[in-house]
């Protein structure tokens, strides 16, 4: 996993129980799943306007807070980037119309 990301789950983790008047990440799990859905959703448009505006950077950035807050949902639940590294790591070299075929299977 890359490093940044094995750091931001370490963090994430630990911030979890950490005073949510102190720290971001932990006034969002105090907030609960949906208010982390909320903000999941909302960078998710945000990317979507980014993407139209054209530029690489204020994309860059957004897509940057959308992968943040995924990673919060993420640690809310239990789990890690390393789920998702998993979970492409195992698609990787399939075609995507074939794996979404199983998906439905499923």
């Amino acid at each position: 996993m890359s490093d940044i990301l094995r750091r931001l789950d370490e963090v994430l983790a630990a911030r979890r129980g950490a005073d949510p008047e102190r720290s971001y990440v932990a006034s969002l799990h105090a907030r609960g799943e949906e208010a982390i859905l909320r903000k999941v959703g909302e960078e998710a448009v945000e990317v979507l306007l980014a993407a139209r505006g054209g530029e690489a950077g204020p994309l860059v950035r957004e897509v940057a807070d959308l992968w943040f807050h995924t990673l919060v949902l993420l640690s809310h639940r239990g789990l890690g980037a390393g789920a998702v590294l998993a979970e492409l790591e195992r698609r990787f070299g399939t075609s995507g119309l074939e794996e979404k075929a199983a998906r439905g299977r499923s």
